[in-house]
């Protein structure tokens, strides 16, 4: 028989002290005169869960809680014969509290689909080629993994054999699905929507990708930000304060102020459910809880409550340039050909030489003139030089490509001298191409930004937020990727140790700062910035130092989370205004006897409520259209670009 949850006794609990509620008032109003002990049995169940977490708290832990003070209240209204506001009271209670139960669990089932999504079984490829069912856990690096068309990938390794097309939402909350070719990663937990493939483990079960992100998120949804330990540290001593208010609001009126026993007693009761700071406790750990559940699902993985309430008040924002702000790879901007007679040939050549090399450069030129190729050249010997270029030869010449100095033994011309250094002042890399020693045409080649890194620049400097980007590459191209985007202090030439240093310098400047890189070189800045964020596919450093991880490559979902954080504090402000303005104006209503019993409850408990459903706003996913719309405010600013040595 399949075990009843805490929350759906809870809940249980909560239906049935209702229907007492009702049942109790019927019998109440027909005039039996047992109608206490239907009331009574409504209040032992209704209120048991949170009375006992009321006691446990107060004997075990020394901590004086709201449920005790709900508990209390509720028997003093039995003790003046209140049994219906006695009974009310436990009801919206029990209701709130089945509430809250809710938003945490609801706020955690992330976590728990991601648990069912991850495979228990695995099919083992054996020596002779068939297929064994083995547990997840018996697998070992270096085993060969058959995963079927539309089965959980079941642990992390790499594609061996096929084109796999892998469903990768549960990891970085991009809903299209990504190719991966042979040798190219794949994580459990993630779907293969494509053809059955064969895979090599490279991971254990425990070391998974898929696994850390659990264990991030559980991490971070029992790890309370600031406020939220604030409000529970302050709760001890606010239960106390009004444990002692409540005798003086029953002594004072009555022997100083006139007001009759029955009076001065019903007024201390009031006074015990008003004062209860259940709205203000609940202001933000539900909101905080539902936040990182958000993150989590669209991909953004926070360590903790603490980092969302540091985003929110963040100052200043680092990037790490390649990888980050650009895509780390190389492509053609600029193709001159000097000789517009020899393009067809000289494309034809450059792909020739170029698609037999893995260089970063070779690759895009290959990428940028593969289409134009008319012969394929297949006679051409080529010849690679370490550190210089690459020569093809064929039977009537001999082509080079690489630097000026490796292509040609003449000195360049003025005019494509100028134009050269022209696309050198852009941050760009020239490439030239000649044959026999003469030069028919020369490249710019640059690691282009982005395409959400401009939409985001403009995002936090409409924010009013510092950006700075640091990179190890030369002052030129720096110049370049920052003069595109717009960014407001530039530094070139960071040695990791100089990222770290100028961290340091910003914190004294800005009170909250973040760093945004790779996790690999960039990870003392990541560690010694008020956030450290990682880009990439959730590479083991990046999760080990980080405090936000950014499981896709995708500068938008860092907007997302600088968004999910401002809502969050806004909306845990509105509760601790909205909460604590209510229990004032109970307080002094009760005081002037103007609001009894009955509603006192209602206002008290229907703060409380309010409060834990305006944390479940968050929810719901900040959409990218909502992101965008920030971006198309420019603002501008001076540059300041330096030079590091």
């Amino acid at each position: 028989m399949k075990k009843i949850s805490h929350e759906h006794k809870v809940i249980l609990a909560t239906i049935i002290c209702g229907i007492l509620m009702a049942a109790g008032w019927l019998i109440e109003k027909s005039g039996a005169s047992y109608f206490p002990m239907v009331y009574l049995l409504g209040m032992v169940i209704g209120g048991f869960y949170q009375t006992k977490e009321g006691l446990l708290e107060t004997f075990k832990d020394k901590h004086l809680s709201v449920d005790l003070l709900m508990a209390l209240a509720a028997i003093g209204a039995c003790t003046i014969q209140y049994w219906f506001e006695g009974i009310m009271l436990t009801f919206i209670f029990s209701l709130s509290g089945s509430l809250e139960e809710y938003t945490t669990n609801k706020s955690k089932q992330e976590i728990a689909s991601l648990l069912e999504m991850q495979p228990e079984d695995a099919l083992l490829l054996l020596p002779d080629g068939a297929t064994k069912k083995v547990a997840v856990e018996s697998l070992t690096v270096g085993d060969y993994l058959l995963v079927p068309k539309g089965a959980n990938i079941p642990i992390d390794g790499k594609v061996s054999k096929g084109l796999a097309i892998c469903d990768e939402a549960s990891i970085t909350g991009e809903s299209f699905p990504v190719e991966k070719l042979i040798d190219e990663d794949i994580f459990a937990g993630t779907i293969n929507v494509g053809n059955s493939f064969e895979m090599m483990v490279t991971k254990e079960s425990k070391d998974t990708l898929f696994s850390k992100i659990i264990q991030l998120v559980e991490e971070a949804q029992n790890t309370p930000s600031k406020t939220a330990s604030f409000l529970n540290r302050i709760e001890n001593t606010y239960v106390k304060v009004v444990l002692l208010m409540v005798p003086l609001m029953i002594f004072i009126p009555y022997f100083f102020l006139g007001w009759s026993w029955s009076e001065s007693f019903y007024r201390g009761m009031v006074l015990l459910v008003v004062a209860s700071p259940c709205a203000l406790v609940a202001s933000a750990t539900p909101a905080t809880l539902a936040a990182i559940s958000s993150g989590a699902r669209n991909g953004v993985l926070f360590k903790g409550g603490i980092f969302l309430e540091h985003l929110a008040d963040l100052k200043a924002i680092s990037f790490d340039k390649t990888g980050t702000l650009t895509e780390g790879k190389p492509v053609v901007t600029d193709a001159c050909f000097l000789d517009t007679a020899l393009k067809e040939q000289a494309i034809n050549v450059i792909v020739a030489i170029e698609r037999t090399s893995t260089h970063p450069l070779a690759t895009a030129l290959t990428s940028h003139f593969i289409d134009e190729v008319s012969d394929p050249l297949t006679s051409l010997v080529v010849e690679d030089l370490t550190g210089a270029g690459m020569i093809g030869h064929d039977t009537n010449h001999d082509w080079r490509i690489g630097k000026a100095s490796f292509v040609t033994t003449s000195a360049l011309p003025d005019e494509l001298k100028i134009a050269v250094e022209t696309l050198q002042n852009q941050g760009k890399t020239v490439v030239f191409l000649s044959r026999n020693h003469e030069i028919v045409g020369y490249f710019g080649l640059l690691d282009i930004p982005k395409e959400s890194a401009q939409a985001t620049i403009d995002y936090f400097r409409h924010e009013g937020i510092h950006t700075t980007m640091m990179t190890g590459d030369h002052v030129q191209t720096a110049q370049a990727i920052g003069q595109m985007l717009k960014i407001d202090e530039i530094h070139a030439g960071c040695t990791p140790e100089q990222k770290t240093n100028l961290i340091k310098e910003q914190l004294n400047h800005y009170p909250i700062t973040a760093m945004v890189g790779d996790g690999i070189n960039d990870a003392p800045a990541l560690a010694n910035a008020s956030i450290g964020i990682a880009m990439g596919q959730g590479t083991d450093i990046a999760i080990d130092v980080a405090d936000v991880v950014l499981m896709k490559d995708d500068l938008e979902k860092l907007q997302m989370a600088h968004m999910l954080a401002k809502k969050l504090k806004r909306i845990i402000t509105q509760n601790i205004v909205f909460s604590i303005s209510v229990i004032l104006l109970l307080i002094i209503s009760n005081f002037m006897k103007a609001v009894s019993l009955p509603l006192g409850v209602i206002g008290h408990e229907g703060s409380t409520i309010l409060v834990i459903l305006n944390g479940l706003r968050l929810l719901r996913t900040v959409r990218p259209q909502e992101l965008l719309t920030s971006s198309l405010h420019k603002v501008t600013g001076n540059k300041k670009i330096s030079t590091q040595h």
